[in-house]
């Protein structure tokens, strides 16, 4: 199993270049946020826009609306009450998150059904939260688009089911043709035949909305970057380096913490020679 290392991180980063604008950055499309969790879409909105993707739409319960844009001016909205409107944008973007406080219920599976079915082959899927528990039930057929999957321990537990034979996370990724980011003490990300464990992390970042936080670190990482597979292991190792930095000083280190230092960090390792 390969490490995820800071000297790897440094040719993750993608370096900007002078002629280029938002569009060069990503269109990232976050479903995500019922009436009772908009704080998940918030702070996945946060992370994806403090981690340089050039446009992100939140796709959420409309009563979700002003604290999202009081709080992320910079993020474009759509009401995902209006299913006309929201499968006809769904095209528009190269990077859709969709599950963090979706919910369960019916409204919530009609939206992610769409989602997928909708999704073309050019654009990355990843599925969090509540987006896992659905789609382990196996009623979603396989989308067209490339999907990346970051469950905790119980999601994964339901995920898996989905290949009962597979007998490592490797045989799973395999399985389901996705990549796994398996949350934990020391995540792992396995992808095809590869395996990568993350070096980085604390108990201080053990609060709600942590992993609302990596998702959109990840899709906004994953937009920016020509290997989605480095934007991910990028957002890993950044979401658990700048936790770890910041439980020095802190007891518990919160979600928004860390998307708050993303730029900050961001700067760092792109600027750092990887060879040094």
């Amino acid at each position: 199993m390969k490490k995820i290392t800071p000297k790897a991180m440094c040719a993750w980063i993608p370096k900007r270049e002078d002629e280029t604008h938002k569009g060069d950055y990503g269109r990232v499309l976050i479903v995500a946020g019922n009436k009772q969790f908009g704080g998940a879409a918030i702070m996945a909105a946060e992370a994806c826009v403090k981690s340089g993707a050039g446009l992100t739409t939140v796709a959420s319960d409309s009563v979700n609306r002003p604290a999202l844009q009081t709080r992320i001016p910079e993020c474009m909205f759509i009401d995902y009450e209006n299913i006309t409107s929201l499968s006809e944008q769904i095209s528009q973007f190269d990077t859709i998150l969709i599950g963090p406080g979706l919910g369960l219920d019916a409204n919530a599976e009609e939206i992610f059904h769409l989602v997928l079915q909708k999704s073309t082959e050019q654009q990355q899927v990843i599925i969090d939260g509540d987006g896992i528990t659905i789609y382990a039930k196996g009623e979603t057929p396989h989308p067209a688009a490339k999907l990346t999957f970051t469950p905790h321990a119980g999601e994964w537990a339901r995920l898996k089911v989905l290949a009962p034979d597979a007998e490592t996370p490797t045989d799973v990724a395999l399985a389901i043709d996705a990549t796994i980011v398996l949350k934990g003490h020391r995540t792992k990300v396995y992808s095809g035949e590869s395996a990568w464990q993350n070096m980085y992390g604390t108990p201080a970042m053990a609060t709600g909305g942590m992993g609302d936080t990596l998702a959109g670190t990840i899709c906004g990482l994953m937009a920016q970057t020509e290997k989605p597979i480095t934007g991910t292991l990028a957002a890993v190792f950044l979401h658990s380096y700048i936790g770890e930095i910041l439980a020095k000083k802190r007891y518990v280190v919160l979600p928004t913490e860390i998307a708050e230092e993303l730029p900050t960090y961001l700067k760092i390792f792109s600027e750092t020679d990887e060879h040094a």
